[in-house]
């Protein structure tokens, strides 16, 4: 199989269409691969380290402010979607693949100018401008909620949750020894996306002195850049900052509350491993997303959130005693995510792909 696979701008996209990827290569190890990325963002740099053949497009995203800005933004999709066009006819794949951002928009758009089966993911309960744009020229959609279906053309769309869910629920769990904790104590892990949220990491650095008197130990991962700022600061025992954790469901796998905001991928972990959790959804996003993918589980009782606006002291370390001194409202939540999981997510995805490639882009 050769495959064509684009994703960019964050990790919400890019981890997503690397388990896509990943789940291809183990099916089908002689399978052939072209990532097409940004020329700016952090897939420019990962994926060449990962020893995938990358090329880049000169793309930008519609600006919602500066509408005449746009112009330009429009010149560059033309001009990379010609692109495209030679760059499939050179590779020649057998489909393409689509996972979100707006660089995905001409290479999906290309691919079905020249008759090639297209997939895109949808990561988000709200669907992004790129695959909004996208739904009509894909042969195939898979979402990661179940209620986001329905916003697309009801012959394309399935659940097939997020890619990244499969891997964290079969990754070894790490040991407590490992990271210097406690068997003996429960785990709050507190962790705000790959690279931390300067405006929650300061709050949660003001009230570290509250955690001190519990009985649980605390795991506070800031993000690299944000734990120069406070690396030298003195901490009890029973609180250990650290600046990022590679594999992180490992360290998921034996923890009991997690404090995180509301990005798909990690919600697709934390679903697939049904570790309880109070989400503080960045206000920061296009379109509020990540309010909107906090509550669809915290709707169904699987989830607690407490938004950055309402984010003290007092109001967080309140909700996670109550997490952790209630069993029956904790372990309510632990089902109600088991019963929402879904852990086999690339291979529900490889299976559609396959089949398309099988029947040139139309399923049975």
């Amino acid at each position: 199989m050769r495959v064509i696979i684009s994703a960019g701008g964050t990790g919400g996209h890019i981890y997503p269409a690397l388990a896509i990827l990943n789940k291809i290569k183990e099916r089908d190890p002689k399978a052939e691969f072209l990532y097409i990325g940004t020329h700016n963002r952090m897939e420019k740099d990962l994926i060449p380290e990962l020893g995938i053949k990358y090329l880049p497009l000169e793309v930008t995203g519609f600006n919602r402010k500066k509408i005449f800005n746009n112009f330009k933004t429009l010149s560059l999709y033309l001009k990379a979607k010609n692109r495209c066009k030679k760059i499939i006819k050179e590779f020649e794949p057998d489909v393409v693949i689509g996972c979100g951002g707006y660089v995905t928009a001409p290479v999906i758009k290309a691919a079905f100018k020249m008759k090639i089966p297209t997939f895109i993911h949808e990561q988000n309960s709200i669907v992004g401008l790129s695959n909004k744009f996208l739904a009509k020229y894909a042969t195939k959609i898979g979402v990661s909620f179940e209620s986001t279906v329905n916003m697309f053309p009801k012959d394309k769309a399935i659940y097939t949750g997020n890619p990244c869910s499969e891997k964290a629920y079969n990754i070894k769990s790490a040991s407590k020894s490992e990271f210097g904790l406690s068997t003996n104590k429960k785990l709050v892990l507190i962790v705000m996306g790959s690279l931390g949220s300067s405006s929650v990491n300061d709050k949660i650095v003001a009230m570290l002195d509250k955690f001190a008197t519990k009985d649980y130990e605390v795991v506070f991962v800031t993000g690299n850049s944000y734990y120069e700022k406070i690396k030298d600061i003195k901490v009890k025992d029973n609180i250990k900052i650290l600046p990022f954790i590679y594999e992180m469901p490992r360290l998921m796998k034996i923890t009991d509350v997690i404090i995180s905001r509301a990005g798909a991928s990690t919600m697709s972990e934390i679903m697939a491993l049904a570790i309880p959790t109070i989400f503080i959804p960045s206000p920061y996003v296009p379109n509020n997303h990540q309010f909107k993918n906090a509550y669809d589980l915290v709707s169904k009782d699987a989830a607690c959130m407490l938004e950055e606006k309402d984010l003290t002291s007092d109001n967080l370390i309140k909700m996670i005693d109550e997490l952790l001194n209630d069993k029956d409202k904790y372990m309510k939540i632990k089902n109600n995510l088991k019963k929402l999981r879904i852990t086999d997510s690339a291979d529900k995805i490889y299976k559609i792909i396959k089949e398309m490639v099988d029947n040139n882009g139309k399923l049975n």
